[in-house]
């Protein structure tokens, strides 16, 4: 099982990396911007993971993921009003969750702890977080491409780039190893 927490603390790390990929593409201005009064700015997903973050990761193993002193309704108000306000709490929030996953040994994995007064294996718990992350991280970067236009520098395969993309990973032999690892 140790393989399993490798491989979701390289995904936590590798949701990490695209939000600060993101960041680095937009200015504070951008990072309010909302397509519409319904929908949620840059801003406010950052609000409302790293409301998440603290709310489940802190005294992980020990309290229930949902806190007494969490304001989830609040953490969909604008609050956040410039970038560097944005990167504190995206670090935060990330630092609380590894501060949490990295100690975690197999034996911790089956260990149940309660969200919402729902019982959750750690295995379990992790799964929905690492879920519930990589959506609102594509909702990020949605959002910035939406800003950015064709200003975006993609964080992917960029379009028209397959063929190279593919080719560059079919000459290498076959291997064992995490699809982060050459990012």
């Amino acid at each position: 099982m140790e393989s399993y927490l490798s491989s979701v603390r390289k995904q936590f790390e590798y949701y990490r990396s695209l939000g600060h990929k993101t960041f680095a593409q937009l200015t504070s201005e951008e990072i309010l911007w909302q397509y519409n009064e319904s929908s949620n700015s840059i801003a406010i997903v950052v609000n409302h993971l790293h409301g998440n973050m603290l709310s489940r990761w802190t005294d992980f193993l020990t309290s229930d993921g949902e806190k007494s002193w969490r304001n989830r309704d609040l953490e969909f108000d604008n609050e956040i009003k410039t970038k560097n306000e944005l990167l504190e709490k995206w670090n935060e929030g990330w630092d609380c969750l590894f501060s949490a996953v990295t100690p975690l040994i197999d034996e911790d994995l089956n260990k149940e702890i309660f969200i919402r007064n729902m019982g959750h294996t750690v295995t379990e718990a992790i799964n929905r977080q690492l879920s519930h992350y990589a959506y609102h991280v594509g909702q990020l970067v949605f959002i910035a491409k939406m800003i950015k236009d064709s200003e975006w520098q993609t964080l992917s395969i960029a379009k028209g780039n397959s063929a190279d993309y593919y080719s560059e990973k079919f000459s290498k032999p076959k291997r064992k190893e995490h699809f982060t690892d050459d990012l």
